[in-house]
């Protein structure tokens, strides 16, 4: 138990998270190919929990309940399956999609199953001046406060995407494994210690 820091009740491994804190996954984006063309219409008629408005958007809507996931589907036979927590859970609601759609009738395949983008988040639990973070990370800070609160930090290793919050929240996103995510945070949690506001 020595080399574990328990963060909430998840108790976190440090030699993945030397920080103590471990980001936690929100949302999971992945795609597929079902490997044949689709009637949209045919689909929104028959399956549940489905929507469909091809004026507004070329995809059936669709969604299940266990994983919690969304499904945009495309007559190319190409599938989105956003809202899973963990690779396991996207891979399975992708492949419990491409049921649903064999059992209407369609020859669908479950082909190159590919994670496109991994959003984790976590709390440092103390405010950061993000106007002193933005300007000694100028490179790969923007900070425009009237229009978003959050400071956009584009790491380039790992290719990761942070949202910083004067809070103390974060935000990363763009990882397509969730080493990446992991990794992108502790290295820029030293800068964070670093712009650490004082507390009055």
């Amino acid at each position: 138990m020595a080399d574990q820091v328990v963060e909430g009740s998840q108790p976190v491994d440090l030699s993945k998270h030397p920080s103590g804190i471990g980001p936690t996954l929100q949302n999971i984006v992945s795609t597929v190919n079902l490997d044949c063309k689709l009637d949209l219409k045919a689909i929104a008629l028959q399956a549940r929990n489905t929507e469909y408005n091809p004026k507004r958007f070329a995809a059936v809507i669709t969604r299940i309940r266990e994983p919690k996931t969304t499904a945009l589907i495309f007559s190319s036979g190409k599938m989105v399956c956003t809202g899973a927590k963990s690779e396991h859970q996207s891979k399975l609601a992708a492949r419990k999609y491409a049921q649903i759609i064999q059992k209407l009738g369609f020859p669908a395949k479950f082909k190159d199953f590919k994670i496109q983008n991994i959003v984790g988040s976590c709390d440092v639990k103390f405010p950061i001046r993000l106007e002193g973070l933005a300007y000694s990370h100028c490179a790969f800070s923007s900070y425009e406060p009237e229009l978003f609160p959050g400071l956009i930090y584009r790491m380039k290793q790992p290719k990761i995407v942070l949202l910083i919050f004067v809070s103390g929240k974060i935000v990363l996103t763009g990882a397509k494994v969730r080493d990446e995510t992991y990794l992108a945070f502790e290295n820029i949690y030293p800068v964070l210690t670093e712009f650490r506001k004082n507390q009055q």
